[in-house]
């Protein structure tokens, strides 16, 4: 079991690769210098607590000496997770979408304590890594949509109509974007993201034909009428969807030095993601449970734990609250994910 002393120190995360119902391009494997990983396995969840629906315990992340994620918190979560914390409340996935993903919308935190016995929604924001030309997402609807017309539409699954609905959205390498709890929203085939979101795995489906998908599973258990009163059928017109842009991620040729948030602040409630490029004195990164994602280059963490850790691209790297304030030094390109 790893103890309080052992989160002192930053911790290097194996794949935790994760299958689904829509296929993979490879992409996660290529990132992680990994050409063993399963290139079908669209999903790679990082420092995760939280377990895929219908999957047993497959999510949950394993640290290096085989503890589990989920059991180090609760033996002793304040070294990971700092004074005052008992949950952590945040996911992060690599996502390679090799196909559409079906229109689908997650609940927010009142729906989900009050329907699900669940404390989290699922907020979740997008960081694109890489999208194939015309590469796009479905966000929120482009107009009004009534109860009875969404009913209609899920009840019979006209996916054309439906589809119709919504703002697509054009994303390409850089872009950000939140998606709050109750938006409809899919992203679309040749879209590669690190996912930032709420520690769960809830979804509400409003599509699913044509996909391997149990219809059984598709409303959380809920009856249809009660499940989509999760969504949220206001339009997303342009003034809202530039609430949700965020600052692009920039490559590591003309990365900014020095830390960068990245999310607009309708995500400072349930996390932050930040572009993490160091000077020449290096970046100084603050005390806090983080996440990072190493995309490009190499470097080093230093912190007052014993000796300096080498990183280079490809890793993932979960940092203790305990491990106290680090900096990052090199020619290296990081996205740092934190919490609320």
């Amino acid at each position: 079991m790893v103890t309080g002393a052992a989160a002192a120190s930053p911790v290097l995360l194996a794949p935790n690769t994760v299958p689904s119902f829509y296929p993979g391009t490879g992409r996660i494997g290529a990132l992680r210098r990994d050409p063993t990983l399963p290139a079908d396995d669209p999903e790679d969840w990082i420092a995760s607590t939280a377990r895929r629906t219908g999957m047993g315990d497959r999510g949950l992340s394993t640290l290096p000496d085989g503890t589990r994620l989920v059991d180090a918190l609760a033996d002793d979560p304040h070294p990971w997770l700092g004074p005052g914390r008992d949950r952590n409340g945040l996911l992060v996935k690599l996502l390679d979408a090799g196909r559409r993903l079906p229109l689908h919308v997650h609940p927010d935190r009142s729906f989900a304590g009050a329907h699900l016995g669940s404390p989290a929604g699922k907020t979740e924001a997008w960081i694109v890594l890489d999208a194939d030309p015309g590469a796009y997402v479905h966000l929120g609807f482009s107009r009004d949509v009534t109860a009875d017309e969404l009913e209609s539409w899920v009840r019979t699954q006209s996916v054309d109509e439906l589809l119709d609905a919504t703002r697509r959205v054009p994303v390409s390498r850089g872009d950000v974007l939140l998606c709050p709890a109750g938006v409809p929203h899919a992203i679309g085939a040749g879209v590669f993201v690190v996912e930032l979101q709420e520690a769960t795995d809830l979804s509400i489906m409003l599509e699913w034909a044509g996909y391997p998908i149990e219809t059984d599973d598709v409303f959380l258990g809920l009856d249809q009428d009660e499940a989509l009163a999760a969504a949220d059928r206001g339009a997303c017109d342009d003034a809202r969807l530039q609430t949700l842009r965020g600052r692009a991620l920039q490559g590591v040729e003309d990365a900014e030095r020095g830390v960068v948030a990245l999310l607009p602040p309708a995500a400072d409630p349930f996390f932050c993601a930040e572009q993490v490029r160091p000077g020449p004195d290096g970046a100084l990164l603050d005390q806090r449970f983080a996440v990072l994602v190493v995309l490009a280059g190499s470097g080093r963490l230093t912190g007052r734990w014993s000796g300096p850790q080498d990183v280079h691209a490809g890793q993932t790297w979960l940092v203790p609250h305990a491990a106290g304030p680090t900096t990052l030094t090199g020619d290296v390109l990081v996205v740092r994910c934190a919490p609320a």
